[in-house]
């Protein structure tokens, strides 16, 4: 079980730290600027889970395999980003990996810790869009969670997927996969087809969408 969550907390910490030097090439930054958007795309929600369950140090600061992991990434964005460009929007591909791999390791860390159903699917969340979130504000955008479809929404089912295969004595690896597996199919679905939640309306928004003859009707 330790084996399989360091394997898929390493991997959403690379997938993760591809998207922030992406993001950092793409916002022109140098290679110093790339290294540290990766570190803080890959490691930010880990970090955060770390110190809310009280697993201090965080893995992050004092495990030398995510920094280089982390590191590897920028690296290979810098000298190849004309290979990962060939994808079709590479951060939100990336994201949406680094998502589905952290909202199920979140859960797993925090059911270790034997914290509450609710907590573990709030902390399975919370670790798959820190990362993201932080990667943003560095680079002066609304973070995707705030404006994307299907985002937060997403690792709430699957890191409630965990909880649920956890209760019911399904293997980890099995409710880990299937609940990555949704997570990522849900938010590749949404960016693919514009799944969203609804938004508010506003009075500018209404003024735009009323008919053209509303107001040759008033004016008679």
């Amino acid at each position: 079980m330790h084996t399989l969550n360091l394997a898929l907390d390493l991997a959403g910490t690379f997938v993760f730290a591809l998207s922030g030097a992406t993001a950092a090439v793409q916002h022109k930054l140098d290679l110093f600027g790339i290294f540290v958007l990766s570190y803080v795309a890959g490691n930010t929600g880990g970090i955060t889970r770390d110190v809310l369950i009280g697993a201090v140090p965080p893995l992050a600061i004092h495990d030398w395999r995510y920094v280089a992991v982390s590191m590897l990434a920028g690296l290979i964005t810098f000298f190849r980003y004309s290979l990962i460009n060939h994808l079709r929007s590479p951060v939100l591909i990336f994201d949406a990996m680094g998502l589905a791999l952290f909202a199920v390791t979140g859960a797993n860390k925090a059911l270790a810790f034997h914290v509450s159903p609710v907590a573990v699917v709030l902390l399975g969340m919370s670790t798959g869009i820190g990362g993201g979130m932080a990667r943003d504000m560095l680079v002066a955008e609304i973070p995707i969670v705030l404006r994307a479809d299907l985002y937060a929404v997403a690792a709430l089912i699957g890191a409630t997927v965990v909880v649920v295969g956890h209760k019911l004595n399904f293997s980890s690896g099995v409710a880990g996969l299937t609940g990555a597996c949704l997570c990522f199919g849900l938010r590749f679905l949404a960016i693919r087809r514009h799944w969203h939640l609804p938004n508010a309306g506003t009075p500018e928004q209404s003024a735009t969408h009323a008919p053209k003859h509303a107001g040759k009707e008033r004016l008679r």
